[in-house]
């Protein structure tokens, strides 16, 4: 049977998948309910998301990745032959390429192409983030010419200078969207007394959430009053969040401050002519693309679609992958599966 060809974004926080000649098939949240007692999957996805903080005893939803890499190799496995199947079908051994972290060690790039191998794919290929991110917005990443990308993921954020097809300077920051989730959980239980679950952290983060607050976006909430012990109803604005997030989005500057610094300076003179592109989902909170304008003093596009474009630059490598792999660095990794 002919083969497909396969982009997966594995993301912390959710998975999508590009079949060629389909575009983006799937996107659905990283997220697997568990039955504890038997190790039964009871549900993938959506579905299992929904199920976050109102389990019983028995069932448990977890997330298999973290910040960026496989927390539990086997239920990635069952996750990763969930979607595969899902978009292939049954029968087909597709080749699959797969996102990583650039910073991601050795070991964890084996666990990807041996999961990615056991869910049934015929190759495997690993392309780190910043350049599926740069070819999924539409950089021209093989000319001699600098390109800067700023992926914000769900747990991590990756920084990249990219010229003739390869990572001139990169760094790797464990800091996404499920690290202001959980400080916006700590936030409220210190200020307010409240124990909110991370259903209503994400709400608050992609609802009012700012880089830039301002005190007339506002929203409430509803949880377990920690002095009472009886649900309660608090309303937050921006202005109220923001320092819960401030420390993470300073690192987050410092680290894009710090590629920029060991940038040599030819690179740097493109970008500052071009900007830098910022993909993720971190990307579409309110005021991010300001505030890092603001704080480097580059130029800053956000990309069309940032929630895919990694996904999306998948697809394209895959296109062109035997002329692409004879001209530069663009496969971190390749393995032929069993």
């Amino acid at each position: 049977m002919f083969g497909k060809d396969i982009g997966i974004d594995l993301g912390t926080a959710n998975i999508l998948v590009h079949v060629r000649g389909k575009g983006v098939v799937i996107h659905e949240p990283a997220v697997v309910a568990v039955d504890v007692n038997t190790q039964k999957i009871c549900a993938i996805g959506e579905e299992a998301r929904e199920m976050i903080g109102r389990t019983p005893g028995n069932i448990r939803a977890i997330r298999p990745l973290k910040e960026g890499v496989i927390a539990d190799f086997t239920i990635t496995e069952e996750i990763l032959k969930h979607f595969i199947r899902k978009a292939a079908g049954r029968g087909f051994r597709p080749r699959v390429m797969v996102c990583v972290p650039s910073g991601i060690t050795t070991v964890e790039k084996r666990a990807v192409i041996e999961a990615a191998n056991l869910a049934g794919a015929k190759e495997v290929y690993l392309v780190t983030e910043p350049i599926a991110a740069a070819v999924g917005c539409g950089l021209d990443i093989g000319a001699p010419s600098g390109s800067m990308v700023v992926d914000i993921g769900g747990g991590t954020t990756d920084i990249a200078v990219i010229s003739l097809g390869g990572e001139v300077t990169s760094q790797s920051l464990r800091v996404g969207g499920s690290h202001m989730e959980e400080a916006i959980v700590r936030h409220v239980k210190r200020v307010y007394n409240l124990a909110i679950g991370d259903r209503t952290a994400e709400d608050i983060k992609v609802t009012i959430a700012s880089a830039y607050p301002t005190p007339d976006r506002k929203m409430t909430i509803r949880g377990r009053d920690l002095v009472t012990g009886l649900p309660a109803t608090v309303e937050i604005s921006s202005m109220d969040i923001y320092p819960a997030l401030e420390e993470l989005l300073t690192s987050i500057v410092d680290a894009i401050r710090g590629v920029l610094e060991v940038t040599p300076p030819e690179l740097a003179a493109d970008i500052v002519n071009k900007g830098m592109a910022l993909t993720g989902g971190g990307a579409l909170m309110d005021g991010m693309a300001r505030l890092i304008q603001e704080k480097t003093g580059v130029p800053v596009t956000l990309a069309e679609d940032p929630l895919s474009c990694v996904v999306r630059g998948t697809g394209e490598i895959l296109d062109s992958l035997e002329k692409v792999s004879d001209r530069g660095p663009f496969i971190a990794s390749y393995t032929r599966g069993r």
